[in-house]
């Protein structure tokens, strides 16, 4: 059994999508950012670095945090969604790609353009521009693939749990047409797209499946 502790954002999603492709018995404990939840000494026990998503897993005793360290994690356990040999690591190297940029550019991307106070316009293009670069790449490598490696795997969870977000971000994805395939196609799944309702959204899901209005959920 899992313990996770999350929250309805990219990186939380990354956890619940992978339990649940993997088809892992799990207890949700959602965690409120508003209320700072996350900063308390019980999580910061957990997480030192006071982020979700943690996980607790009961029958190892193993606390682990860092969406893609909790990826790893489950996909060892269970010996699925990570490859073997040189297929391992060219799945690994596209999880990467989205922990040291999709995530953060587009992280940065939404604070400039939806939070913040004052609207900085340089900065906002700035970040725009270098996510749109980086879903253009994974638009490139997913020319004439189902997925981003062999097969499905805990790369495409990942890459998939940010890119979807890209309205949010007000990056222009319209002429990155493998990019949206694969984005419907990781949609149609459906533990991810369960994954993806963990925990329940309390706000409209300002996120559209490729081609479609704005859909809530």
């Amino acid at each position: 059994m899992i313990d996770l502790y999350s929250s309805a954002t990219p990186n939380g999603w990354k956890a619940s999508c992978t339990l649940e492709e993997l088809g892992l018995e799990y207890t949700l404990h959602p965690i409120n950012l508003m209320a700072q939840e996350q900063k308390t000494e019980a999580f910061l026990a957990m997480n030192p670095n006071g982020r979700i998503p943690v996980i607790y897993d009961r029958d190892t005793k193993e606390t682990v945090f860092e969406s893609g360290a909790i990826m790893i994690y489950l996909a060892e356990k269970t010996g699925r969604l990570l490859p073997t040999g040189r297929a391992r690591y060219e799945v690994l190297q596209w999880l990467m790609f989205q922990m040291g940029g999709v995530g953060p550019m587009m992280g940065q991307a939404n604070v400039f353009f939806r939070y913040f106070p004052e609207k900085i316009q340089p900065v906002i293009e700035r970040y725009q521009n270098e996510s749109q670069r980086l879903l253009a790449v994974l638009d490139t490598r997913l020319k004439g693939r189902e997925y981003l490696c062999d097969e499905f795997s805990i790369a495409d969870i990942a890459n998939w749990c940010w890119a979807r977000t890209y309205e949010w971000s007000g990056v222009d994805v319209s002429e990155m047409p493998d990019l949206l395939a694969w984005i419907d196609r990781v949609h149609a799944r459906k533990a991810c797209y369960k994954g993806i309702n963990v925990p329940p959204r309390a706000a409209p899901d300002l996120v559209k499946k490729a081609g479609e209005q704005i859909i809530t959920k």
